[in-house]
């Protein structure tokens, strides 16, 4: 359903949210930089953190305006100038970015100074990276979207945080417990204390996906969750809710259910607002999401 998004505090955009019981995500807009935040994570006084819309860059044609993607076709002077922008905008360093390398594995990077800079004003020198935590203050993870499932996770007892990309490879290889998992092991994070959000992504009404793609998140999830996950249809697809999958994961490894905020934003209902690779057939630029533990 098409609305006026009420969690607005600058600009009116017709957005289609998702009607569910809990918070929509907030829209914040400096010049013309329009990005969302969560309410929960907005509540914690030592991180910077923000998912990108399509508002308020330079790019243009199919990556029309802010695209953060530099291999995808656009110019790079223009994706930098993007990059310059939302840093502005969310009130981080430019120089401060670290980037992952996404493949669609469930492998989590834990982030140094030394990386700072990664795939920004360096190349990096890793691979396969779809997620990245870290404890040190002053850097920015990044992560990069157009229909897959963006993960942040906020220890405000340890002061530490995670950003991890998920697909459906991802989600039937539980990055978020993964997440959950590496937080615990490096910066003793217990899960009942971390906050996390799932970000905007394809909604299970966009989401038809095959068989062979179901066995495997029958395999990976117990039966008595599989009507809430995805449901079959007369043509043999089915439907999956990505959502609910990504939210069963966290609920899993311990995260409490009152510390997860959904997204109720699906990318391919909004395809003038967020990058979506299936609503743009793979004509897109990439959105992001960022998390910084605040100097």
């Amino acid at each position: 359903m098409v609305k006026e998004n009420k969690c607005m505090n600058h600009k009116k955009i017709e957005i289609s949210w998702h009607q569910t019981d809990r918070e929509c995500m907030k829209v914040n807009q400096k010049n013309e930089v329009i990005y969302l935040t969560f309410p929960q994570l907005d509540n914690c006084d030592f991180i910077r953190h923000g998912f990108t819309t399509r508002m308020g860059g330079v790019s243009k044609g199919i990556f029309a305006s802010m695209n953060l993607s530099f291999t995808r076709g656009d110019e790079e002077s223009e994706v930098r100038e993007n990059y310059r922008r939302i840093s502005d905008a969310i009130g981080f360093e430019y120089e401060s970015i670290v980037t992952s390398d996404q493949t669609h594995t469930t492998n989590v990077r834990v982030v140094t100074e030394a990386d700072r800079g990664n795939g920004i004003t360096k190349p990096r020198p890793y691979t396969d990276v779809d997620g990245m935590v870290t404890n040190v203050p002053g850097l920015t993870l990044a992560t990069f979207y157009a229909d897959c499932v963006p993960l942040y996770f906020v220890d405000p007892v340890h002061r530490a945080v995670g950003l991890s990309h998920s697909g459906w490879r991802g989600t039937v290889g539980k990055m978020g417990k993964v997440t959950v998992e590496t937080m615990n092991k490096e910066f003793g994070s217990n899960p009942e204390d971390i906050l996390a959000a799932i970000g905007p992504s394809i909604c299970e009404d966009c989401y038809e996906v095959s068989e062979d793609v179901i066995e495997e998140v029958r395999e990976a999830f117990s039966k008595r969750y599989w009507d809430e996950l995805f449901y079959g249809k007369e043509n043999g697809k089915y439907q999956l809710n990505l959502w609910k999958t990504n939210e069963r994961i966290l609920l899993e490894a311990g995260v409490l259910p009152e510390h997860i905020s959904m997204p109720n934003l699906c990318t391919c209902c909004n395809p003038g607002f967020l990058f979506s690779h299936r609503a743009s057939k793979g004509k897109r630029g990439n959105l992001a999401a960022f998390l910084q533990i605040m100097k």
